[in-house]
């Protein structure tokens, strides 16, 4: 579980962008290429995330953010339009290569003991790398992580949410509450990634810790915390390949190692390098649960904070499930900023210019109530709206592979979770649900629920 101080209250479930909660706004230094961006300095904490992202929307199409932990003259880029964010991530100068483009960095001006660096900084995988060594590798892991194989997963998922709602009512605590976050959002994607992955039993939950820490934003976490969490993350991974290069299986793991193994031996061998390899499959522990376990939580969570909807919830039949996954990630998105890459020329975007070597910083989860695009109820989670347009998942050639793994365990996951306790109901107020403390990741701590109703007093 993740560890964080006393924390405000989270703003997220409202329907409203109103918040007192304002990050604060620097004023642009006297420079040429970046006096129409506004600074503005993100919470760390995570607390309001939508409260913040409607307030970048409002500063302008381009604005530059402070992340925590970097000196006040360095800031990373993000666009706050929807259509911006798109053109920017099919932009072709921009490089995934963080470590070689990013200014400041190359300068010397990033602490080496910067906590947030495993989130920008130094791992090998399809994520950080541009074509065409991007274009081989994603080849390489899609030949294995194929559509077919998610289709087969459908009766192991099945089978671990049915576990999960099993193990569900074991749970209570004093109040008759479970916490649907920690024993059913997060059991079942973790289950499904590991099971997929070939990951033992016993060291699941330190899998789970060390993303916790990667995640983690606030004042709590130390660069000793983030060194810890790399060397264990290496450690863990090592073994995993070891053990399944002694005992292949049928898992994902093993086939990647076969492929991998191949692609050295055909002339690929300086691409697939043993590093990049333990990197691609952290890339799959972490983004093949995170993005589950949160999506899951807010479906849920705006669910019974939207009387109207769960009323309807009894009907709801196989679309209306999708319906709800598609307006979770548009309204209440589980990645919050997220790394976009490096200008490596000059970019106009927006009517500003955005210097060569600047960081850029995708703000998913704020574009998805762009009014631009979803009109003035934009801030309304609306199920039954036509159009459900997001970059969730992000979009073109670092469109997440995992996609439909997610959208498929979310629809099993929430459709059989209510069908199994149809009286599920929050069992607390929506305004003390409390922020994971993070800047990148969106999701509520706790969600407390009740899988019954209490039967009224009597007379």
């Amino acid at each position: 579980p993740m560890s964080s101080p006393e924390h405000r209250p989270c703003c997220q479930a409202p329907t409203t962008d109103d918040t007192p909660n304002r990050p604060e706004l620097k004023e642009s230094p006297e420079s040429p290429e970046g006096a129409e961006a506004p600074v503005v300095v993100i919470d760390p904490d995570g607390a309001d995330p939508h409260g913040e992202m409607a307030r970048l929307r409002a500063a302008g199409p381009v604005v530059r953010i402070a992340l925590p932990g970097l000196p006040d003259d360095v800031h990373a880029w993000t666009v706050t339009r929807q259509d911006l964010l798109g053109t920017l991530s099919r932009d072709r100068s921009i490089s995934r290569n963080i470590n070689r483009h990013w200014a400041a960095y190359r300068d010397g001006r990033v602490p080496d003991d910067w906590p947030l660096a495993g989130m920008f900084l130094g791992l090998d995988n399809m994520f950080f790398l541009d074509d065409p060594q991007h274009r081989r590798l994603r080849n390489l892991v899609s030949g294995v992580f194929t559509a077919r194989r998610v289709h087969d997963l459908t009766g192991d998922i099945t089978r671990i949410v049915g576990e999960a709602l099993d193990a569900l009512p074991g749970h209570r605590d004093q109040h008759g509450a479970v916490d649907l976050r920690a024993h059913f959002a997060y059991t079942v994607p973790m289950g499904v990634i590991c099971h997929l992955l070939g990951i033992p039993d016993p060291v699941r939950p330190r899998f789970r810790a060390i993303v916790d820490v990667l995640l983690r934003s606030d004042d709590t976490k130390t660069a000793w915390d983030a060194a810890a969490a790399e060397t264990s993350r290496l450690e863990l991974l090592d073994d995993l390949v070891e053990l399944r290069r002694a005992a292949p299986g049928t898992d994902l793991t093993s086939d990647l190692i076969t492929a991998w193994d191949t692609g050295a031996r055909d002339g690929e061998a300086e691409g697939l390098s043993h590093r990049r390899l333990l990197d691609t499959l952290w890339m799959l522990v972490v983004a093949g649960h995170e993005t589950t376990f949160s999506l899951i939580t807010n479906a849920v969570r705006a669910l019974l904070t939207h009387p109207d909807v769960r009323a309807r919830v009894p009907a709801f039949e196989a679309d209306d499930w999708s319906a709800v996954v598609e307006e979770t990630l548009r309204w209440d998105g589980v990645i919050n900023y997220l790394a976009a890459g490096c200008t490596t020329t000059p970019l106009t975007i927006g009517g500003v210019t955005i210097p060569v070597g600047q960081l850029l910083v995708g703000m998913y989860g704020g574009v998805g109530r762009d009014a631009g695009v979803h009109g003035p109820t934009a801030h309304l989670f609306d199920p039954a709206r036509a159009d459900h347009t997001h970059l969730a998942f992000g979009v073109g050639a670092h469109y997440c592979l995992g996609a439909p793994l997610a959208r498929a365990e979310t629809r099993i996951a929430l459709g059989e979770l209510f069908a199994r306790y149809p009286d599920l109901h929050l069992a607390a107020p929506p305004d003390q649900l409390v922020q994971v403390p993070s800047l990148f990741t969106n999701c509520p701590r706790e969600l407390p629920v009740g899988l019954e109703l209490l039967p009224s007093p009597a007379a």
